[in-house]
Parts: C-alpha cells; structure tokens; sequence
C-alpha cells in the first residue's frame, strides 16, 4: 500500500498542469511553448503537429511555424532550423516577429561556421547576408548590436582563409593564382595590414612572374600606402624588386 502512495505522490508531482487557453489550438500552443522551455523538445513537437493536424487555420497556427523553428534551434539542428526560419520568412514576410525571424536565419548559418578557416566557410557568407539584412532592414532592433559583432567575427574568418590561401599559392610559388588572390582581397577588404600585406604580394609576385610593366604600374598605384610603413617583412624585397622592373623598363 505504501509503495502504490509513493508512486501516486511522484506521478503527481512531476505533472504538469495544463495551461488555460480561449481554444484547443490555444491550449495545444501554450503546452508546446512550456514542453520547449521544459527542454522536453519531442513532446512539444508531438503538440505542434497537433496543433497543425486538427487546427490548420487557427490563430496559432503560424506563431506554431515558428516555435517549431525556434525548436530545431534549441536541438541545435541548425541547418533545419535555417531552413524552417527561411520558410517562415517566404510565407510571412510581414510577420511582426521579421526582425527576430532573420536574426534566427543568421544565427543558424552563424552556429554552423567551422571552428578554423581551413574548413567550408559558406555559413559564414550567409550569416553575413542575413545579419546585414537584419541591420539594413531593422536598425533599430534589439538585434542588431549582436549582429553587427557577429559580422566582424565572421569576416576576420573569411579574410584569415583568404590571406592563408593566397600566402599558400605564393610560398609555392604560384605566382600567377597568388596575384589573383591578393588583387581580390583588395577589392574585398578594408583592414589595414591586410591591404598592405597584399600590396607587396601583388608587386611580388608581377616581378616574379617577370611582369615588369604590371610591377612598375601597381607600384605606383600603391606606392602612397605603401610608404607609410617601410618595415615589413617583404619591405627589402619589395625595395629591390620594384628597383629590378624599372630597369627592365628602361631597357
């Protein structure tokens, strides 16, 4: 007898009480929202297929589209997750939540970027796309502080692998996709030393490929940044190899 109280007593105190609601939709909606704050993630999808099954065109039908996406988030399945916020975004481009809806979509891509550069930075050209729409679209969101500081922190990857890459293509001496891969992060990027850096790699690797006219020409064309610091490690090199393709010029 003691042993059926107990199991009564513990049955009864891990129930939840059932929250009230104006409509069964309601309800169901309520209960999936306390299942995901519980962690109880499968149970509050069982509720808002429910919800979907038998009430397809209540009210809380879309805000239940969402808390589905909200879930995956949760569950860390960020790449179901992206694809259920994006969803959302088509079918209710004038939800009130667009705000919160794209800062989900970039935090999804954002969550899948790799911890090192040497791996597919993809999620992080997206995330940037969507954290940018979000802070072009939505300045004012409450959102939009975190995503400026994301974008920053997904760019210093993307400009890491890049420098990597076009250092590789010039260590090996492969001149030719060296310069490709300076002269783009010279068309893509703002940091400083980076520029700097891929200024002389460019100048370098012209006169390496023996091409004295495009060394001479994008000397001159970097020569004002270029001289504001003479003390790199490329500098002597720089000095002497811009020295050698004027004089191949004059020829």
């Amino acid at each position: 007898m003691k042993l059926i109280f107990f199991t009564l007593f513990i049955l009864v105190g891990c129930a939840t009480e059932k929250p009230e609601g104006k409509t069964a939709a309601e309800v169901l909606y309520k209960e999936a929202q306390n299942l995901m704050d519980d962690g109880r993630y499968l149970l509050a999808t069982e509720k808002l297929n429910q919800l979907k099954n038998q009430y397809p065109y209540s009210f809380y039908a879309t805000p239940a589209e969402l808390l589905q996406a909200d879930i995956l988030f949760e569950q860390e399945n960020y790449v179901e997750a992206a694809a259920a916020y994006l969803l959302f975004k088509d079918f209710h481009p004038k939800h009130d939540k667009m705000p919160y809806v794209i800062f989900k979509i970039a935090e999804s891509y954002f969550e899948q970027i790799p911890d090192t550069f040497d791996r597919d930075l993809q999620p992080a050209f997206e995330a940037i796309k969507y954290f940018k729409e979000l802070v072009f679209r939505f300045p004012s969101s409450d959102h939009s502080k975190t995503a400026k500081k994301k974008i920053e922190r997904a760019e210093d990857m993307i400009r890491a692998k890049e420098k990597y890459i076009a250092d590789f293509y010039y260590k090996t001496e492969v001149y030719e996709a060296a310069r490709w891969r300076y002269l783009h992060i010279l068309d893509n990027f703002k940091e400083k030393d980076l520029i700097r850096h891929s200024m002389q790699r460019v100048i370098l690797s012209s006169f390496h490929l023996k091409d004295y006219e495009k060394c001479a020409s994008f000397a001159r064309k970097y020569s004002s940044i270029l001289h504001e610091d003479s003390k790199g490690k490329d500098s002597k090199n720089l000095e002497e190899a811009i020295t050698a393709c004027d004089k191949k010029l004059k020829q």
